[in-house]
């Protein structure tokens, strides 16, 4: 392989001095966003190689307003790399672009707030870690008291507390839901829930039976969908395979599913979860019907 060329003193004092002056135009370009004197498509026409080499997540994340869900949706929506820099961006999709930035002076409908329950073992972490990739939806990440499983990460799985913070958290009135369940405390903070949902997009919670029951009166215009197993035998295997929890907890979590599966009444619509992507088609649906 042959070595890389060897500068000289002056050369790399000229480098260095090249990539202050290129940091400089970025963070001025940034502001200038940030303030409203330019816009990102302003930047198209720049001449200045530090802005043409700047990526156009970096710019977009400086206009007021776009934060990472909505950035997320922006990328999704026009098919453009997040790797892509302003230089390298294509005219149609400028045009895609522009279209995003014209709905987004238009105040976006607000989202529906979806609740999916049943019993453990059915399915319904699955299910819903299927719609984390939509754009569409934001799946909602509870809080608990209960130990890390292996494998799992902390504010990704679940947010994962002290039995002290938790109950701060519900004297503080933060929980949309909260309940308790085999020696475990289980909540959904409220106040990202509601951002979500004025953000337009389609909240997903993935509760228990008692939690649902508290968002149906806390919140009527949810909708609540019941997740039943193909069968009692399928659901019977599900948890006595998966191996996360101790004989006693699993026998435990059995006698509840046949309590919750008389529940399934209550709610507005119920799901066999035969095959998974067919019930998360079946969830898109119901979250787009008008």
């Amino acid at each position: 392989m042959k070595p890389p060329p060897q500068l000289t003193v002056a050369q790399r004092k000229a480098a260095g001095l090249k990539a202050v002056a290129a940091r400089r135009d970025r963070a001025m370009v940034k502001n200038q966003i940030a303030e409203g004197s330019i816009s990102v498509f302003d930047l198209f026409l720049d001449t200045r190689d530090s802005v043409l080499r700047m990526k156009l997540v970096e710019a977009l994340m400086a206009v007021p307003g776009i934060g990472e869900r909505r950035l997320e949706a922006i990328m999704a929506k026009t098919g453009i790399s997040k790797s892509r820099r302003i230089g390298g961006v294509g005219r149609k999709q400028i045009e895609q672009l522009r279209e995003e930035f014209v709905l987004m002076k238009t105040p976006p409908k607000q989202g529906k707030l979806m609740v999916v329950s049943g019993p453990s073992g059915v399915g319904k972490s699955t299910i819903t870690n299927k719609l984390k990739s939509d754009p569409r939806f934001w799946v909602s990440i509870s809080a608990t008291t209960r130990q890390k499983r292996q494998g799992e990460v902390s504010d990704v799985d679940y947010k994962f507390v002290s039995n002290e913070a938790f109950i701060k958290m519900i004297d503080d009135n933060e929980f949309l839901e909260w309940a308790e369940f085999t020696g475990a405390k289980y909540g959904t903070p409220a106040k990202p829930v509601f951002e979500a949902l004025a953000n337009g997009l389609n909240v997903v919670l993935e509760i228990e039976l008692n939690g649902a029951r508290q968002v149906r009166k806390n919140a009527p215009e949810a909708l609540l969908v019941f997740i039943e197993p193909p069968s009692w035998q399928e659901l019977e295997n599900r948890l006595t395979n998966r191996g996360t929890e101790s004989v006693e907890s699993t026998q435990l979590r059995l006698a509840r599913a046949k309590e919750e599966l008389k529940a399934a009444s209550e709610f507005d619509f119920v799901l066999v979860n035969t095959q998974v992507e067919q019930v998360v088609n079946e969830l898109v649906s119901l979250a787009l019907r008008s």
